[in-house]
């Protein structure tokens, strides 16, 4: 949100581990009487000793001992006793092992448990060196959080579709037994990076893109051409197709065509066909797309300074509108409506010497007052429009009127877009529910009693059905919603989002909005909306091959059957989620094939058909599967499911699933992979090691485990903005970046989410995707404090810096949304804040521990064993 720079440095090495001092004497002994113990009674009912000794490492301020569960690591202890602060009892636990483990205790510094969080993702990036390349099938790529270059070799980059799994079970009840979900996260207009070429675009002249007969899955490098290449076999429903004669080329030797690596259709995994006339709505090339911009003022709007603020950086934004190619002129019109209990349509035609309002006040039966000169091209009607946006905030600028409406302004988009013949998007800026008499009037309905009871799931539910029949009649048309929401109370997000969520849209929210503090943040989020890549009036299709299909999706869209996804706006940021089942058995040899293929209109006005294909790999045993799993896109789909499902069952309920199904993968896993080992140790996968630790962020998580500040608007907001999160995006928003700030030309490494990991004499930040927290320590160093606030007291800090300062290295984190600044200065009182992303501690709402879960989870997995 802000280009915050600061210097850092390389960790300095560690220090030699000291002598022998007394903690570690006293480990070695106890660790030596424990074992004795256990040699007398392999069945142990009692933990005193241990806790015992728990409470002693506790007492001593020993940098190198951390918490009890970590101890219990580094004695080779499972991890499956209770935390002596929670109120569970300790009988009820049985296990053997061997006493001679103990005699092998190290002196050295006890290591944390939890480290392992940091220690996946740092090995992922010092192993990432060379270019991922797609070619080979069933290879798991890199981690979200490691830097990489992507050669495509014929599947899909990651940054286009990342699978749970690269090892697809033969059976539907292999794939039942593990627990294992089946599932992509397609990113289908991604932004590549600078040293990535897009996808090609493939022109097919009038006969338009190569197609299986039965199936209609694309040409791609899955096709086996035969008979000398006059006809191919598809790779997904084996049937056989003619080659049209524009399309012949011979084989080679090895039965590939000659021009193979010449056409990105046979060599990519994915490129664009450029569509024809027939894949265009009633047979008719689209005209270029609209964006019409709808602004509230109402009294709170304009003494917020929102109208203002909207009015005077469209004069500069409409320089920007998205285009193709950047020497030239975008082609998309624009239009302008003001609102309050009546709409207010502006006439900003070319020849006119000043702007025209024209004022519709029957918003029962919503019309647009003019065709002509309500959306007009930028370049012609510069000083027309520029004119109107002076004039707006001065023409309400004493306004009284506090109630608005809001389906009339999206029915208002919606006809406009009608009488244009174009397909577009609405920007939406609004501030209050709707409680003015109109189409699609609310009601306050926020009840925080109705928390935790069976009722709860109503408040995520829309209040009426007037919304969901809008956003139906706006994707028919191709009208995308963006909703810019500025409240100072309860405003039904769960309803008012529904056509933004439906149409491809996004929401925005910005609680209590003042224009000195979250201006930037704003115009940050507005400028990147309305400049970023996008596509209109979309449809989008899974393919797969025989044995599997796509049963389930998540995201922002609209379906009217089964197989259709509906976008009326797609835009670079937006994931659509696709759950798979068997329907066959799957083949070792020939692995399982998914197509995902996009139609949709392009900023120019130009139909187009983007295509992304992948090939996994299928296994018969299940160690091959656990083996090639990726645990962020699980975590990805878990929470999608999740949260989705809270509209229909209560939380716990929804809770209790999460655990039960993760403790059945790791069951599974520990029943057929593992290697025999003592019942009371806790084995994970090598590729799931941070499945629990995710887990419980997502357990934890506002929607499902709200802390008692959390309001029903926030909950309903974040549940909405998780349904088109790609893996990255969810990573973050699930296990914040911790990064301690030091002086230096590098980028730190990350540290855990914990506030043991806090040190007095620093500062830090933490990314949440929504939020960036700068926590700065009691006594932290001057030059630290100089570099960063200008001042060297702890005293004097500005809590309410907006920007960081400019100095070297010029870092900075990247989101899709801009991001709030919040300095937090230990022991004040937005600490408390702070602390509730800090997530592998137990937070206020009831959220367990690290630790705590790790034990509930090892609970859980040795009752399904038994």
């Amino acid at each position: 949100a802000f280009p915050l720079s600061l210097g850092f440095s390389h960790r300095p090495p560690p220090p030699p581990p000291p002598p022998p001092g007394l903690v570690d004497l006293v480990v070695h002994c106890m660790s030596m009487m424990w074992a004795f113990l256990v040699f007398l009674s392999p069945s142990l009912h009692s933990l005193t000793a241990l806790h015992w000794l728990t409470s002693f490492f506790k007492r001593e301020k020993d940098e190198r001992i951390c918490r009890y569960g970590e101890i219990s690591a580094c004695l080779k202890l499972p991890q499956w006793f209770s935390s002596p602060t929670t109120q569970e009892p300790m009988q009820k636990l049985e296990f053997t092992f061997s006493p001679f483990l103990f005699l092998l205790l190290p002196l050295p510094p006890l290591p944390p448990a939890s480290a392992v969080q940091i220690q996946v993702i740092e090995d992922d990036r010092v192993k990432t060196t060379e270019p991922f390349t797609t070619g080979v099938r069933g290879q798991a790529p890199p981690l979200v959080t490691s830097n990489f270059h992507v050669k495509d070799q014929g599947n899909a980059s990651p940054r286009f579709v990342r699978c749970t799994a690269y090892n697809m079970p033969c059976t539907a009840d292999m794939a039942k037994q593990s627990q294992v979900p089946l599932a992509a996260v397609i990113k289908p207009l991604a932004t590549l990076p600078p040293d990535e070429t897009p996808p090609y675009l493939v022109d097919h002249g009038e006969a338009g893109p190569i197609r299986c007969n039965r199936c209609k899955a694309y040409m791609c490098p899955y096709m086996q051409f035969i008979e000398g290449g006059r006809r191919f076999q598809c790779g997904f429903c084996s049937c056989v197709s003619d080659v049209p004669p524009h399309y012949f080329q011979h084989l080679d030797h090895t039965g590939k065509r000659v021009d193979c690596y010449d056409r990105p259709e046979l060599s990519l995994g994915s490129y664009e066909f450029l569509a024809t006339v027939d894949y265009c709505k009633n047979n008719k090339l689209p005209q270029p797309p609209a964006f019409i911009f709808l602004i509230d003022v109402s009294y709170n709007a304009v003494k917020s300074g929102m109208v203002n603020i909207v009015c005077q950086e469209l004069k500069t934004l409409l320089d920007h509108l998205p285009r193709e190619n950047p020497e030239m002129d975008s082609v998309v019109r624009v239009g302008f409506v003001t609102y309050n209990k009546v709409l207010h349509f502006y006439n900003v035609k070319a020849s006119l010497a000043q702007p025209q309002m024209l004022v519709v006040s029957d918003v029962a039966d919503m019309f647009v007052p003019l065709l002509d000169g309500f959306l007009v091209n930028v370049k012609e009607s510069r000083m027309v429009i520029d004119s109107l946006l002076d004039q707006i905030p001065e023409m309400f600028a004493d306004t009284r009127e506090t109630e608005t409406v809001f389906g009339p302004v999206i029915q208002a988009g919606l006809e406009a877009l009608k009488a244009a013949d174009c397909a577009g998007k609405l920007f939406v800026f609004h501030t209050s529910l709707p409680i003015a008499e109109a189409p699609g009037k609310l009601k306050n309905r926020e009840d925080k009693k109705l928390i935790g009871t069976d009722k709860e799931k109503s408040l995520f539910q829309p209040q009426v059905g007037f919304y969901s029949t809008l956003a139906k009649d706006c994707v028919a048309q191709g009208c995308c919603v963006d909703l810019f929401l500025f409240p100072n109370q309860y405003v039904d997000v769960a309803t008012l989002g529904v056509v933004p969520v439906s149409t491809g849209g996004s929401v925005y929210k910005y609680t209590y909005f003042q224009a000195q503090s979250d201006r930037e943040r704003f115009l940050n989020d507005l400028r990147r909306n309305v400049e970023k890549p996008m596509g209109f009036d979309a449809v989008l299709r899974v393919r797969t091959s025989t044995g599997i299909r796509a049963t389930d999706f998540f995201g922002s869209f609209f379906m009217s059957n089964t197989t259709d996804v509906e976008l009326a706006g797609l835009d670079c940021d937006k994931t659509v989620t696709v759950e798979f089942r068997h329907d066959d058995k799957l083949s070792e040899e020939t692995g399982a094939l998914m197509q995902c293929a996009v139609l949709y209109t392009s900023c120019s006005g130009q139909r187009r058909l983007r295509v992304h294909n992948m090939a996994v790999n299928c296994c018969s045993q299940l160690a091959d599967l656990y083996r090639n799993c990726e645990t962020d896109t699980i975590i990805n789909f878990f929470s999608k499911y999740a949260f989705r499902s809270v509209l229909t069952s209560p939380t716990k309920t929804v809770r209790e699933g999460l655990v039960n199904q993760c403790a059945a993968i790791l069951a599974c896993y520990r029943k057929n992979c593992a290697s025999p080992s003592s019942a009371g140790q806790l084995i994970l996968p090598e590729c799931m090691k941070l499945l629990p630790v995710y887990l419980n962020c997502v357990l934890k998580s506002d929607v499902l485990l709200p802390a008692a500040d959390v309001s029903l608007d926030d909950r309903a907001y974040l549940r909405q903005l998780l349904s088109g999160m790609d893996v990255s995006e969810s990573h973050v928003f699930f296990y914040p970046r911790l990064l301690p700030l030091v002086r230096g030309d590098s980028l730190p490494l990350a540290v855990r989410d914990s506030e043991e990991r806090l040190s007095k004499g620093g500062a830090y930040l933490l990314e949440t995707g929504l939020h960036l927290f700068l926590w700065v320590g009691a006594n932290a160093q001057q030059e630290l404090l100089l570099n960063i606030f200008g001042t060297p007291s702890f005293g004097q800090i500005d809590p309410n810096l907006v920007r960081g300062p400019q100095t070297q290295n010029g870092f900075s984190v990247g989101a899709v949304m801009a991001m709030r600044l919040i300095v937090v200065k230990q022991e004040d009182k937005a600490e408390l804040i702070f602390r509730h992303f800090l997530v592998e501690d137990k937070n206020a709402s009831g959220g367990a521990s690290y630790v705590d879960f790790l034990c509930h989870m090892h609970k859980e997995i040795r009752q399904l064993l038994s």
